[in-house]
């Protein structure tokens, strides 16, 4: 083993620990601790100060995929599954069936942010341990949009912001969820204020669920086939002010 292939993993080492200790002063209400997801490339994700000036926080969460970042680990290999990713995810996993809570974040797609239909890129998702996603955030032809995939398939999308309005704004998201595998359930969607999604009925169908936000592509091959491409272009999106709460008051900013 050389001695410089040691010092780059070194490197490596201090740059996720400095990074993941950063991630753990940000205010995010009763969330839990937060861990990277397969890609630890070190501009992947980063905090700084807001670049825009006009987000509801001082500092910002950004997030970049680069052409080839397909990590692997223990969640298995995205390289081997023609995806892409730079994520965090939320690590205590404690949305159980019956609890209720509000979660919220304000999202910027920077002016130049490209979209990559037909590849699917995830912006925020409530996945469930051991099992499939339930809901997702995406970006796809159109906007930003939520993908119910409650029982492990989609089966309505719901229109959350249209393309022409998404890109050089922060954009308020907040979710009033009540986890639960029959009919008592409900998922609300907020956005800006405005009432999007007023969904009722089973909301999960394993035992825990979690949240993970940043940037997740996947089906990278049906851009490059569409665009003869060898590559998926670069995508950069910033988050703020990322929490849960027991209430609606408890997502505002410090």
């Amino acid at each position: 083993m050389t001695k410089s292939y040691i010092s780059q993993n070194v490197s490596i080492l201090i740059a996720l620990i400095l990074t993941l200790s950063a991630c753990s002063t940000i205010d995010r209400g009763n969330f839990s601790h937060f861990k990277r997801s397969l890609n630890t490339k070190n501009y992947g994700y980063s905090i700084i100060e807001d670049p825009t000036k006009t987000a509801p926080t001082k500092m910002i969460e950004k997030f970049e995929v680069r052409p080839g970042d397909c990590g692997s680990g223990s969640g298995g290999s995205d390289c081997a599954r023609d995806r892409e990713r730079s994520e965090l995810s939320e690590a205590n996993k404690s949305n159980y069936p019956g609890s209720e809570f509000w979660y919220g974040w304000h999202i910027y797609f920077p002016e130049d942010y490209p979209n990559v239909y037909p590849t699917k890129v995830a912006l925020g998702q409530f996945h469930q341990d051991k099992s499939h996603p339930v809901w997702m955030f995406q970006n796809s032809n159109g906007g930003y949009h939520l993908d119910d995939q409650v029982h492990g398939r989609t089966r309505k999308y719901y229109k959350l912001i249209d393309e022409s309005n998404l890109r050089g704004k922060w954009h308020k998201i907040e979710v009033h969820a009540r986890w639960a595998k029959d009919e008592s359930g409900f998922f609300k969607v907020y956005v800006n204020g405005e009432n999007k999604v007023n969904y009722t009925g089973q909301t999960m169908d394993a035992q825990r669920v979690y949240f993970k936000y940043g940037i997740y592509r996947s089906f990278m091959s049906r851009y490059k086939n569409a665009n003869n491409s060898d590559k998926v272009p670069a995508q950069t999106v910033y988050f703020s002010n990322v929490k849960r709460s027991k209430s609606r008051k408890g997502l505002l900013p410090e």
